[in-house]
């Protein structure tokens, strides 16, 4: 492998890296504001229409979250990371046995921070018409 290659895989598994950090510190240690302190860049971008945009509407609300839903966790199934995107396929649980399929994709600046970020989110059905699986 070239010097350029082991640069360029160095830097994908430093943002997969950086963007796992970020959401478990996040969603499941409920410390939003040390997330965007330690993870964020200079600006952060909000997609999810539920959240609003920017450092301190996120922080808001993942507190809230953390508030109403105590004990809810995610757990990274697979990560994928190409140029500054890193996407990742998640399995999260919430207080009341809700269970979602999630796609969360980070977009980094070059320094490995989060600046921008994408979501979708889907029940897992109780009665599937499959035996595949979500994950």
């Amino acid at each position: 492998m070239t010097a350029l290659g082991t640069s360029a895989t160095t830097t994908l598994d430093r943002n997969k890296e950086n963007v796992k950090a970020f959401y478990d510190l996040m969603f499941n240690q409920n410390r939003p504001a040390e997330a965007i302190e330690k993870y964020a860049g200079d600006d952060y971008i909000q997609h999810n229409p539920h959240v609003g945009d920017g450092k301190q509407a996120f922080i808001d609300y993942f507190n809230r979250m953390a508030a109403e839903y105590p004990g809810k966790h995610v757990e990274f199934v697979r990560s994928f990371a190409e140029g500054n995107h890193v996407i990742l396929h998640c399995h999260q649980t919430w207080p009341g046995d809700l269970e979602y399929a999630g796609i969360d994709i980070f977009r980094l600046d070059d320094n490995g921070k989060v600046v921008e970020h994408w979501d979708v989110l889907q029940p897992l059905p109780e009665h599937p018409n499959n035996p595949n699986g979500m994950f």
